[in-house]
């Protein structure tokens, strides 16, 4: 199945999203950790793996995974950072916290820097800008399996996960917009390959997801059976 922005709105408004995303995620890393595929695991650097999936001119999709068991990178600024690009999400299993960041422009008492990341292939350009800003939370979002949000372009936010969790993640690109970092005062322009996992790790990753997953939909069938009997129409 081809997954787009109209088919996972769909599956939104139809309230079947969590279960259609389930199976296509299943299906297409079965296919990753068979090795049928050219899609490679990378450690994204605010620390979770990144299958990116599907490309298509200006939008893609990705399953984004945590998991604490697995070596992750940390960001060279921090998890504060807003995307080029507007994000829509669906928690497949965990729980995952988005902080979202209000930003406010203080050049003579700012306390973080803003930086644009310029992308190249594997290599991110962390380029500092002369902005310096004041940052505060201003909303924390809880999401839980099942859960859909979204982040518009440009807003600033951090995401927190415990333990393992797992998202399908789908981005629509503006032209000329950048991704940014909110760093410290003092860092300077640096540069950061992105960590490449190489196929047994890809492999190894697609697989732990899949067995969440199965996990998931066999205690999901137990309890609609025993819901079943309870209403007296499993005999």
């Amino acid at each position: 199945m081809i997954m787009d922005y109209d088919t996972f709105q769909q599956a939104i408004r139809d309230g079947t999203g969590v279960q259609v995303l389930s199976r296509w995620v299943s299906d297409i890393l079965g296919e990753v950790a068979q090795g049928r595929t050219k899609v490679s695991a990378m450690r994204h650097p605010l620390g979770f793996m990144c299958f990116p999936v599907e490309r298509s001119g200006d939008q893609g999709i990705c399953v984004h995974l945590w998991n604490d068991s697995m070596p992750k990178t940390n960001p060279t600024t921090s998890p504060m950072h807003a995307h080029s690009w507007d994000l829509l999400s669906c928690v497949l299993y965990g729980n995952v916290r988005n902080e979202l960041i209000d930003v406010t422009d203080v050049p003579d008492e700012g306390t973080h820097r803003v930086f644009e990341i310029r992308s190249r292939g594997d290599v991110d350009e962390v380029r500092e800008t002369p902005r310096l800003v004041r940052c505060r939370t201003s909303v924390v979002e809880l999401n839980h399996r099942g859960d859909t949000y979204s982040l518009a372009a440009g807003a600033f936010h951090a995401t927190v996960v415990q333990g393992e969790a797992a998202t399908v993640a789908l981005g629509r690109g503006y032209a000329g917009m950048l991704d940014l970092s909110l760093g410290g005062i003092d860092t300077r322009t640096h540069y950061v390959r992105r960590q490449r996992c190489d196929r047994d790790e890809t492999a190894y990753a697609a697989r732990v997801v899949i067995e969440r997953l199965a996990r998931i939909c066999s205690v999901d069938q137990e309890d609609d059976e025993s819901c079943e009997d309870r209403d007296g129409s499993g005999h």
